[in-house]
């Protein structure tokens, strides 16, 4: 009699834990257009006679929703009693979007940059496109990034660049002016460890050369100068963001680390690295705090070329362009974006922010960071204006203006640009 009710608890318990563990019978792809169906089930988790993970399946969206060709993502489940049928709904962005800047230099020459780019080249969330720049030079680049170009794990970039910029370089007795122009080949291995997780890896080929134009001159700076260079890169990310439409919440951080190395009588070797740390938070149906701290140091060496910049476009909105450089860097930037319109298309925010900057000076100490004459803050307000069908089309108006910089002159400015500040 006991053998009876044990063969018959142990069959029922089978059928009860099969019945719990049902495979999805059908994956359904809706609302993609562009981007192939064949591609998205490649790096799905979640595949056709896999059992049902609800865990995995929410995974899966979030990372579609993180596509640049994907504007947002929802899924369904149906029960068919033997399986589950699992439909998962997408909205796409449009992804071939052109780039036209304009500015006026310090010295009133028209600038501009144009551009093209496709973030879901071929329709498998390739970015291929590139740009040209007439800032009284000419300046040009090409970018390929596959993520998924040998596998859903294994990827690769491809980079060209060839820049030509005026740079002004900080010495003793005054600012120079040098045409600074760097031309590089960039080869990088992408690899995705989980959802959460990303590593890139390289190599970069470049050459600088500087060339004085006008300013102040020193014995111990060179008005010419050739440098041919090898950098070592290294990028780790880890991103637990949420995404829903001009919305973002969670936590980011990503670790860049570079080491370049040169045979030259002029510059030595020397190692970069910093970490970005980005905190969202929802705050209300319309609100959204964001917070960004960069903490960076390289090796310390006593050069007006020193790698950590101070300008409107990175870090501090109003401070100018390129008014100094260190070797090494603490940056906190928070801000509060409110959506006072929010229809199909187009959303538009209001933002008030404030930016916090420190350096350490080209051959100083640590504490430098701390010193006050080496402190700036700009706080301000500004507009976004969003179209929620085209990736990134957000454009930004700030106008920033001087707390505390004892350092600099400027009492503020406006900075636009493409995309959220950060």
């Amino acid at each position: 009699m006991k053998t009876k009710l044990f063969f018959f608890y142990s069959l029922f318990s089978i059928s009860i834990f099969f019945a719990q563990h049902k495979k999805i019978g059908k994956l359904t792809i809706s609302g993609a257009e562009k981007i192939k169906i064949d591609y998205l089930k490649k790096i799905l988790t979640c595949k056709e006679g896999t059992i049902l993970d609800s865990i995995l399946l929410k995974e899966d969206v979030t990372f579609l929703k993180r596509l640049p060709a994907i504007r947002n993502a929802t899924f369904k489940v149906f029960d068919n009693v033997k399986n589950y049928n699992v439909e998962i709904l997408l909205e796409e962005n449009f992804t071939i979007i052109p780039e036209f800047n304009f500015w006026t230099t310090t010295n009133q020459q028209f600038a501009y940059k144009v551009g093209l780019y496709d973030y879901n080249f071929l329709g498998r969330n390739i970015t291929f496109g590139g740009f040209y720049q007439k800032n009284a030079f000419n300046s040009y680049g090409l970018n390929f990034n596959a993520p998924s170009f040998f596998s859903k794990k294994w990827g690769l970039a491809l980079n060209f660049l060839d820049w030509k910029s005026k740079e002004p370089l900080y010495i003793e007795n005054g600012t120079a002016n040098y045409l600074y122009n760097n031309v590089s080949y960039e080869v990088l291995g992408l690899y995705q460890i989980n959802l959460k997780q990303n590593l890139d890896f390289g190599i970069n080929f470049f050459s600088e050369k500087y060339r004085y134009l006008t300013g102040a001159t020193s014995p111990n700076i060179p008005q010419n100068l050739n440098l041919d260079k090898t950098l070592l890169k290294l990028v780790y990310s880890y991103n637990n963001l949420n995404y829903f439409y001009q919305y973002v919440s969670g936590f980011k951080s990503t670790l860049y680390a570079q080491y370049v190395f040169t045979e030259n009588n002029f510059q030595d070797e020397f190692l970069i690295a910093w970490n970005d740390f980005f905190y969202y938070k929802r705050v209300g149906k319309k609100g959204n705090w964001a917070n960004r701290v960069r903490l960076g140091l390289a090796s310390n060496d006593d050069t007006p070329f020193a790698p950590f910049a101070l300008d409107n476009n990175v870090n501090l909105r109003g401070v100018g362009i390129l008014i100094d450089r260190g070797t090494g860097t603490f940056v906190l930037n928070t801000e509060y974006r409110h959506t006072v319109y929010d229809k199909k298309w187009l959303a538009i925010q209001t933002n008030i922010f404030t930016d916090f900057g420190s350096w350490r000076n080209p051959g100083g100490q640590l504490n430098d960071i701390l010193k006050s004459e080496n402190l700036r803050i700009f706080s301000g307000f500004g507009l976004r204006f969003i179209s929620k069908k085209i990736y990134n089309a957000t454009f930004r108006i700030d106008y920033g203006f001087k707390v505390l910089d004892k350092n600099n002159n400027a009492n503020g400015g406006i900075v636009f640009g493409v995309g959220q500040y950060f």
